[in-house]
């Protein structure tokens, strides 16, 4: 039901696509709720682009074409499409002025219990311009499936990066709402050697039975900076922002 009939998009501006990312760059984290088509939104991230340095944007359910994502300008972007309705997608986004140098769409093997949907993955690999490759996972996890599935996707995204030893950023909408969940995902970042990225205001990140579900996990990289934005009305999910800097 709903299932997509392209689950990979990619969207570039041509020629004015940057080659590499900047030494220090700003990542967006946001499960937008499907919002990114109103005006409210591109004039808010507008506004967060003029405050702050943010080289990439992690959405979650995010509404986009093959050619186009909604709110996002001419930006860059890779997508994951998890749901299709009447030639409109939707699913995990990572939009960027830089080019990616490789993606990689993935479903979930397990479905949701109430519709029957996938949820999606996404990798997508940058570089430096001194060739240090950063890898990006963005991901919205399974939600309404016992701990045993959500598990199961867990150790896939295990076994689809334990090969790779650079840097890497892993960022979505995690729903680890249980202490089984939160236990399962933590176990999966200390196997992967993923810092996680910490917020001041924590009462701001979005919690479902006193867990959150929001995360920033990295590796290989500095932490500069972070924080999450509650100015706005967008969402029921608030933006994480982290900055970080390449290690020389």
């Amino acid at each position: 039901m709903f299932h997509p009939s392209l689950v990979h998009h990619q969207s570039c501006r041509g020629t004015d696509c940057r080659l590499h990312l900047p030494d220090t760059f700003g990542l967006l984290c946001w499960n937008i709720h499907k919002n990114n088509r109103l005006p409210d939104f591109s004039r808010y991230l507008a506004s967060l682009h003029t405050e702050h340095t943010i080289s990439l944007m992690l959405f979650q359910e995010a509404e986009f074409r093959d050619e186009s994502a909604y709110g996002l300008g001419d930006f860059a972007f890779d997508a994951a499409a998890n749901l299709e309705l009447a030639g409109t997608f939707y699913g995990v986004l990572t939009a960027s002025p830089i080019e990616s140098k490789e993606a990689k769409a993935y479903l979930s093997e397990a479905k949701e219990s109430l519709i029957g949907t996938h949820k999606s993955l996404l990798f997508s690999r940058y570089q430096f311009i001194d060739g240090t490759p950063l890898l990006i996972l963005n991901l919205h996890a399974i939600n309404f499936r016992e701990a045993g599935s959500y598990e199961r996707e867990l150790r896939t995204f295990i076994e689809r990066t334990e090969a790779y030893e650079g840097a890497m950023i892993v960022a979505g909408d995690f729903n680890s709402w249980s202490r089984g969940r939160a236990r399962r995902l933590h176990a999966f970042r200390e196997r992967l050697g993923l810092d996680t990225v910490l917020f001041e205001e924590k009462r701001k990140i979005k919690a479902f039975m006193g867990k959150h579900l929001d995360f920033i996990f990295y590796r290989g990289v500095e932490l500069i900076d972070s924080a999450v934005f509650d100015d706005h009305e967008l969402s029921d999910h608030n933006p994480l922002y982290a900055k970080f800097r390449i290690i020389s």
